[in-house]
């Protein structure tokens, strides 16, 4: 099928796309709210026709510990290798809903963008794989790989269920290359490749002092206070420069090699505009990094939230019985979560004050990822972006976890390629979110021509 007749083929049917594609995002498939049970089934349901229009077979609804899968395959491109793709058809609460624009499951187009919740994230992305497989389908008969998909229903409250599902079918998942359209590009008209993600673990730390509040003028100077306990402990853990002062945190990071943070430099990160943006005077972290660096290939450790004693409108002469913190560090390739989980309780328990028990619970784990920048997989994904959007690609990390990467990396030990289409401004999971029609249209052709392009890789 060449370039020319697949433009010609979306083109003609670029409304009837359109319009199915907004029925998919009138379903309310809000994973986190129990009222929506009913709408996440009828979301895997019309997955299924989906599917099964665009000609894909063995179309089945999985159910698992919580919101129901969809799978699909075509698997008669025999000698080729096989791609698995994966996406989700859940989305993010609405609230606050007083700041939407339009309503966020009333799907309406705005200057070339479409407005919904999901549009974005990621229901607009998983639809293109579909309608992709659909157009070679119907005018080829046939496709240039082996195909199969797995749409879940909890991604965006962190996929519980889909490791064990993985796991337990493994042999059926079986694939040379997984394919996930749920990240970003490098801006407006700039395609990227993302081939690594930072893994996730972190803790809640609880102090306790006396059994009860005490009164600071009665007791203070002579009992431990928690709040100055949680801020020693709290201070320990990085020096002035944000480097980790927790012994053997270092360990395992992966060094990074010259051609790598030479294509970082390459990408032309402005520096200044970022700082603009985010409303900062100067920028942070470990001396000899690249801001870009910092939030891609460092690992981090950062206080999200600390509680304890009195906050609330004028002042209270009171020493509380307790504070907590909650942290969480970001890890890069070779960093184990578990491994960091316990460093970090050493560490704690080695700088805890006198006076005071200590109690840490551990949530949000997840490995971090990486698919060499220079696998074929990758490389032949930015050849196609390259093709479409004119421009060369952008190779990225990212700075963000996401768990699931990291599972089907391990469990399946295949190169994961992450060629998303959506735009930083775009507003997935906030208010108004939207998806830019342009990377819609030129998203369609990019994944065709991967398709050829995945058919040669061995």
């Amino acid at each position: 099928m060449e370039a020319k007749q697949i433009d010609r083929y979306f083109q003609e049917r670029r409304s009837e796309h359109l319009e199915e594609l907004e029925t998919f995002l009138r379903i309310p498939s809000v994973s986190s709210l129990s009222e929506h049970k009913e709408d996440m089934q009828t979301a895997a349901e019309w997955l299924v026709k989906a599917f099964e229009k665009a000609g894909l077979e063995n179309v089945k609804i999985d159910e698992t510990g919580g919101h129901p899968l969809v799978y699909a395959d075509w698997l008669h491109a025999e000698g080729k290798p096989t791609v698995l793709v994966y996406g989700h058809y859940d989305v993010q609460p609405v609230d606050p809903l007083h700041l939407w624009e339009s309503p966020p499951f009333e799907p309406q187009i705005r200057d070339n963008k479409l407005y919904a919740r999901g549009a974005s994230d990621d229901k607009g992305q998983t639809f293109m794989h579909i309608k992709a497989a659909e157009a070679l389908l119907q005018q080829n008969g046939e496709l240039p790989v082996n195909m199969k998909f797995i749409i879940e229903g909890e991604e965006e409250i962190g996929s519980p269920s889909l490791p064990a599902y993985v796991e337990k079918n493994k042999e059926a998942l079986e694939a040379d290359i997984i394919v996930i359209s749920d990240t970003g590009m490098q801006g407006p008209g700039r395609p990227a490749v993302c081939y690594g993600l930072r893994g996730l673990a972190g803790i809640q730390i609880d102090v306790k002092g006396p059994k009860g509040d005490l009164h600071s003028g009665l007791y203070g100077g002579a009992v431990q206070n928690p709040l100055h306990a949680i801020v020693e402990i709290l201070e320990s853990f990085r020096n002035k420069e944000g480097v980790i002062q927790v012994e053997g945190f270092y360990d395992d990071v992966l060094p990074v090699s010259d051609k790598e943070r030479a294509e970082f430099a390459s990408l032309e990160f402005d520096l200044d505009n970022e700082k603009r943006d985010l409303g900062i005077t100067e920028d942070y972290g470990e001396q000899g990094y690249s801001f870009v660096e910092r939030t891609w290939i460092r690992p981090t450790l950062e206080l999200n939230g600390i509680t304890g004693g009195f906050s609330g409108e004028g002042i209270k002469t009171v020493l509380p019985a307790e504070a907590s913190s909650k942290i969480t560090c970001r890890l890069v390739p070779n960093q184990d979560p578990d491994d960091i989980v316990a460093k970090l309780k050493a560490h704690v328990e080695a700088h805890k004050p006198a006076g005071v028990s200590v109690e840490i619970t551990e949530f949000d784990k997840g490995k971090p990822f990486l698919t060499p920048f220079d696998h074929p997989a990758i490389q032949a994904a930015g050849r196609s972006y390259e093709k479409i959007y004119g421009v060369p690609t952008a190779f990225t990390r990212m700075g963000g976890s996401i768990p699931i990467v990291a599972a089907f990396d391990e469990i399946l030990e295949r190169p994961v390629v992450l060629m998303g289409f959506g735009l930083a401004s775009e507003n997935f999971h906030a208010p108004n979110e939207h998806f830019h029609l342009e990377n819609f249209d030129k998203g369609l052709r990019v994944i065709c021509d991967y398709l050829f392009e995945a058919s040669s890789l061995k």
